[in-house]
């Protein structure tokens, strides 16, 4: 067969050297079956180099898990019929057995076995995982393994579709939570900065959300894609994104959408240097929120984040990029007088944003305690949080070299890595 071009690329989408793609697709097993795999990086090389080309069992159904594609697009041929029924029965025991997404009195596939039918109990029983997902992000962020457990939960939503009979209200729940998945997975990988990956989860999530036809998802996705232009440096791309969110008519029904869509808007502007539009853009989202129904239904994704300190959270990353450090300073005691408990990732960017805009104004003392004060966890773990970190203390260098402050922070900073050593 050769080597596997296909699978090469989908490997170098994710960032996975060999030997990871192998661990996550053990920990993939592990969460369908509850008992690791032995995958190894030789059972990768063989799968690259074309020796296996016709994957089957537990090797597909790992391979499908963590990459949320069929194997036919990873470059491998087609699995046959029999092994196709063989493998959706492997699955489904292993969903049975393991997440309770799939009905326990679930029949497996014969030919006179009668058709499962799908109902709101297990779209229902998928978003209590998507929950989860939420819950697990907003505490840890941008870590990989929230990334693959959300893109293979969007397999198995895919799964659930094929697994018997469903009303098309169902259907189109199913979709939804599925380019649900997908955007908690293109989120993670954005908050990692592994850019590649979110693009590639990004084009699957527009897809599924499409077929769902539900607004809000894909107002979350678009929303996302703007979120990572900016962070990319690529303003043009992320104000046309954002843009596309924007004009859902879901911003129209409900305000507390068209806040964030401004809210992010403001980012946007402020990443770009344009100080006009950037208070205009707060201005009017300030505006929209006060407007918003705070007891009208809105997605849990929703929920769990937007609010008034993340609006500030969001003026805070833009006036600190216009440079306008004391209002920054300002947005960021609001946004952390108001953040509420489980939002830990969120707290440690906004706290770390305002020992920048501290040590911008010359408060060295406040700054190097603020910067401080950041969780070890969020400062070792949290890539967007580690890096800014970095900067903090290069910059602080710049500005104060050989002062008391710059030295505190810099063995505070290797005590810090040895920790996590």
């Amino acid at each position: 067969m050769g080597e596997n071009a296909e699978l090469k690329a989908a490997l170098a989408k994710l960032g996975f050297k060999q030997e990871e793609l192998a661990g996550q697709m053990n920990t993939a097993l592990q969460q369908l079956t509850g008992r690791t795999g032995n995958f190894s990086d030789r059972t990768v090389r063989n799968l690259l180099n074309g020796s296996t080309s016709r994957p089957f069992g537990k090797t597909r159904i790992a391979l499908e898990s963590v990459f949320g594609r069929p194997i036919a697009e990873l470059g491998f041929r087609p699995p046959s019929s029999e092994a196709l029924r063989e493998d959706s029965v492997l699955r489904r025991r292993f969903v049975t057995a393991t997440t309770s997404i799939v009905a326990s009195s679930a029949i497996p596939a014969t030919a006179s076995a009668s058709p499962k039918r799908i109902g709101t109990q297990d779209v229902e029983r998928l978003q209590e995982r998507f929950a989860e997902i939420i819950a697990s992000d907003h505490r840890h962020g941008g870590q990989r393994d929230i990334e693959v457990k959300a893109a293979s939960m969007s397999g198995e939503a895919l799964d659930l579709q094929e697994s018997g009979s469903a009303s098309q209200r169902v259907r189109s729940h199913l979709y939804g939570t599925a380019a649900a998945f997908r955007s908690s997975a293109m989120w993670a990988a954005i908050d990692g900065r592994r850019y590649d990956a979110a693009i590639a989860h990004m084009q699957a999530a527009q897809h599924l959300a499409e077929m769902s036809g539900d607004s809000a998802i894909k107002f979350r996705i678009w929303s996302h894609a703007g979120t990572m232009y900016r962070h990319m440096g690529r303003h043009v791309d992320a104000a046309a994104a954002n843009q596309v969110a924007r004009n859902l008519d879901l911003t129209r029904r409900d305000p507390m959408f068209a806040s964030l869509g401004l809210a992010r808007q403001g980012a946007i502007h402020g990443a770009a240097g344009d100080k006009t539009a950037t208070r205009r853009a707060f201005h009017d989202a300030q505006v929209a929120m006060d407007r918003a129904d705070p007891l009208a239904y809105r997605p849990v994704w929703m929920n769990a984040f937007f609010d008034q300190a993340e609006l500030h959270s969001l003026a805070l990353s833009a006036y600190l990029a216009l440079g306008d450090h004391a209002r920054a300073e300002y947005h960021a005691h609001q946004c952390l007088a108001s953040v509420r408990p489980h939002m830990a990732r969120s707290k440690a960017i906004s706290t770390t944003r305002l020992a920048r805009a501290q040590l911008e104004q010359g408060d060295l003392e406040p700054a190097v305690a603020t910067a401080m004060s950041v969780s070890r966890d969020a400062a070792m773990l949290h890539p967007r949080v580690a890096g800014m970190l970095h900067v903090f203390g290069k910059r602080l260098q710049t500005l104060a070299p050989g002062s008391a402050e710059a030295a505190s922070w810099t063995q505070y900073a290797l005590d810090t890595r040895k920790a996590g050593l």
